[in-house]
């Protein structure tokens, strides 16, 4: 299952968020450290299920299906909160970047409305700048690699020359247990001297940052986007980083919140809601709906939760939605089930690819690809596009 990092200093949301996307409740408190322990919970991204083109009814196994949206889990994990100087042990950040191992994105959570400061300490709202905390971030995850694989450049300097290896494979060893793929370190050493020897310590960094890149992507989110110093900071950040998410983990929360209690009708990721029982909702109930809709959902289109689950996904990770089946009449599996499995893959892979995903078995027999909606047979080089339903052929 893929699995996403909630990062950022202490006392910006970062559980708030954990909790809106994941329903989980852990402790939430208005001071540093309150997480102490990486806490881990499923999540969901979403996808128009085919279903309703199909104009049948599903009956999922490994996901969801609520009014032909596919909810598809991921896994995410909330860890100790990030201070200046956690590489070197600063604060919890050992273990904070120890639990980011095999995250395959970060979700960087920071305080738009600038009322912590860099180490997560409640100051005046509006008194801290919020970029300052996306720096210092980045230069900490950066320097936590860097240290890795600094710690014994020179001895591997020395083995690469001496017994001729091959320095992608053995940075990839130093790496181990990090996540990063070797294809990762062929492709973000390009830009650098193929002679590895003539390296200086800003070229190690700079493959570092390349990497990163590549096999840890950052989404930045600006929570708390609803309070009132957070829109020109939230103007400030876009226009340096425009892929930026503004959110608002705690209006999630209470839409979630009043939507189990039967009050409202929601669905994360929706721009608005229903008021069902508006006899039952007391002033104060009414004035927090209100404002949420005001200043959260109509300012921003949505809350931001959904939103950064799926655009780290489906964008950043370039993740596509691929439905197998058995039955490539009936679009079900041996026992019936009705497209029962939805299977996140990278964009670009082929039925052989699906097939491995599934099951090694079924890699090693595979023939060919049916494609369901078209019942045609489809080869290993076909690539598999967002929604396909296929059947796999082995021997």
């Amino acid at each position: 299952m893929v699995q996403i990092a909630v990062t950022g200093k202490p006392n910006v949301g970062k559980s708030s968020f954990f909790n809106s996307a994941t329903s989980s409740k852990v402790e939430m408190a208005n001071y540093p450290f309150t997480t102490i322990d990486a806490n881990k919970a499923i999540a969901y991204v979403t996808s128009k299920c085919p279903c309703e083109e199909l104009n049948i009814d599903c009956n999922p196994r490994n996901s969801k299906c609520v009014n032909g949206i596919r909810f598809i889990p991921i896994e995410l994990i909330d860890v100790a909160g990030l201070v200046p100087g956690a590489h070197l042990g600063k604060g919890l950040g050992n273990k904070f970047l120890d639990e980011l191992r095999q995250a395959k994105v970060f979700i960087h959570i920071i305080d738009a409305s600038g009322s912590t400061d860099e180490e997560g300490r409640p100051v005046t709202e509006g008194s801290h700048d919020p970029l300052e905390d996306i720096e210092f971030l980045e230069e900490e995850i950066l320097m936590w690699l860097y240290e890795i694989l600094k710690k014994n450049w020179a001895k591997l300097i020395r083995k690469i020359g001496a017994e001729k290896l091959d320095v992608s494979k053995v940075i990839y060893e130093q790496l181990s247990g990090t996540g990063i793929a070797i294809e990762n370190i062929v492709e973000a050493k390009r830009t650098l001297d193929s002679d590895f020897s003539k390296w200086s310590d800003s070229d190690v960094k700079t493959l570092i940052r390349n990497l990163l890149k590549i096999a840890k992507p950052m989404l930045i989110v600006a929570n708390k986007a609803d309070l009132p110093s957070s829109q020109k900071n939230i103007e400030r950040i876009k226009e340096k980083y425009p892929d930026m998410i503004p959110a608002s983990a705690e209006s999630e929360l209470a839409l979630i919140r009043a939507t189990k209690n039967g009050l409202i009708d929601y669905k994360p990721g929706n721009k608005d809601f229903n008021i069902l029982k508006e006899d039952e909702l007391n002033n104060n109930q009414k004035k927090a709906l209100e404002y949420i809709k005001t200043n959260v959902l109509e300012k921003y289109g949505g809350t931001g939760v959904q939103t950064t689950l799926n655009r780290a996904i489906f964008k950043l990770l370039d993740l596509i939605v691929v439905y197998p089946v058995e039955d490539q009449h009936k679009f079900t599996d041996k026992k019936n089930n009705v497209l029962p499995d939805s299977i996140l893959i990278k964009n670009g892979s082929t039925p052989r690819d699906l097939a491995y995903t599934i099951h090694t078995d079924i890699g090693d027999k595979f023939m060919h690809g049916i494609d369901s909606r078209r019942n045609i047979r489809v080869g290993s080089d076909y690539k598999l596009s967002n929604g396909d339903i296929i059947s796999i052929v082995t021997n």
